[in-house]
């Protein structure tokens, strides 16, 4: 899904402000004239990772820093452990850095929509905070954007990982792309750039099961890839055990396909077909060979266990596509924010929050979403 490389994107247009009952402090100022670009990073007990992600990821943008105004959201998604300490003294020490503070656990989907619901840059690069995904990588990506392209997707020449999240992902991939009815590319994750216009659209887009790389390809725009080597995670533990990457996984098929739901037609015509021709073979037997029919209801039974499963695993997939609805229905706000808290080089924004140290301003906010 790529294009002839282009000239790099217009200046920014006023992005689509999402709805919300306190509206949330804005990050720093830009620098006029330049471009802004920025990082958002998804947090869920990341404490480990944080200071050196921060590190890392300054370091490496440095070399922007004559080009483009960067800034840092940071969505700490219900984190148990200090992540939201550290994130906080992150906003006291660097005026670029926002953090988002939701009011639970809404998983990480949300935790980015919701940073891409904040942001107000020319171009945002969504990134994992575990350091798995290379901070230098995104250097690459920018370069990308600059020839055009709205979408720059980070590809996985290589990843380490157990054999088993190696197999499960392949295998997901390859069924995705055989079922979905818009090209996901393989082997690829939510690391990406992403464009302003492309930000704007996606806000749009409101689903409760959220598979944020499907919704970026349905989209559409100039899409490439970067092919990048997959870094061992730093500290701490995945938050994507296998019962969440098997509700993904269902996001990723449940949302851009229908092929679940054709399948339950062919496997009632297939069994249909077998019932016919068991027919045919009891009629036979009865008329040319009746001395050699088993008698008994084994047969029977075992046929009746057979079709009693097909019937109970087909009634689950409606099941799947019925509770999506009915939740999409509900309308419900995707998350709820219990703060944002921007960074500021000024003593003077202070604040008695609970939630504030100085240097720092806390604004609380029942909701960014629609």
């Amino acid at each position: 899904m790529t294009a002839d490389a282009a000239e790099p994107p217009a200046g920014p247009a006023a992005p689509a402000a999402p709805a919300a009952t306190t509206a949330p402090a804005a990050p720093a100022a830009p620098t006029a004239g330049k471009k802004r670009v920025t990082y958002i990073f998804p947090i869920y007990n990341e404490a480990g990772n944080i200071d050196l992600l921060h590190r890392t990821v300054s370091q490496v943008t440095e070399s922007l820093a004559d080009r483009y105004d960067v800034s840092f959201i940071y969505v700490d998604d219900g984190s148990k452990d200090e992540s939201l300490t550290h994130l906080q003294a992150l906003a006291d020490r660097d005026d670029r850095v926002t953090v988002i503070e939701l009011s639970r656990n809404f998983g990480h989907q949300m935790a980015v929509t919701a940073g891409l619901d904040l942001a107000d840059a020319d171009a945002v690069i969504i990134m994992d905070s575990d350091m798995q995904d290379p901070p230098r990588v995104s250097l690459e990506l920018v370069e990308k954007w600059e020839q055009g392209y709205e979408v720059v997707y980070a590809q996985r020449r290589s990843r380490q990982d157990t054999a088993f999240k190696k197999l499960t992902a392949s295998a997901f991939y390859l069924f995705l792309r055989k079922v979905a009815s818009i090209d996901i590319p393989r082997n690829t994750g939510d690391f990406r750039l992403i464009d302003r216009k492309v930000v704007d659209e996606l806000r749009k887009y409101r689903e409760r099961d959220r598979f944020l790389r499907g919704l970026i390809s349905y989209i559409g725009f100039r899409q490439t890839g970067v092919l990048f080597d997959r870094d061992e995670r730093h500290a701490g533990v995945t938050g994507y055990p296998l019962s969440k990457m098997l509700r993904f996984a269902a996001d990723g098929i449940l949302g851009f396909s229908v092929a679940p739901l054709k399948l339950i037609s062919r496997l009632g015509y297939f069994i249909s077909f077998l019932s016919f021709l068991g027919i045919l073979y009891v009629a036979g037997v009865k008329l040319f060979a009746p001395e050699t029919a088993v008698p008994g209801w084994a047969f029977i039974t075992i046929g009746m266990f057979f079709l009693g499963g097909i019937q109970i695993t087909m009634l689950g997939v409606l099941g799947s596509y019925i509770g999506r609805t009915y939740a999409q229905s509900q309308a419900r706000p995707l998350y709820t924010v219990a703060s944002v808290r921007t960074g500021t080089p000024s003593p003077a924004h202070t604040t008695s929050n609970a939630h504030t140290t100085s240097h720092a301003r806390t604004t609380p906010a029942e909701s960014l979403a629609r």
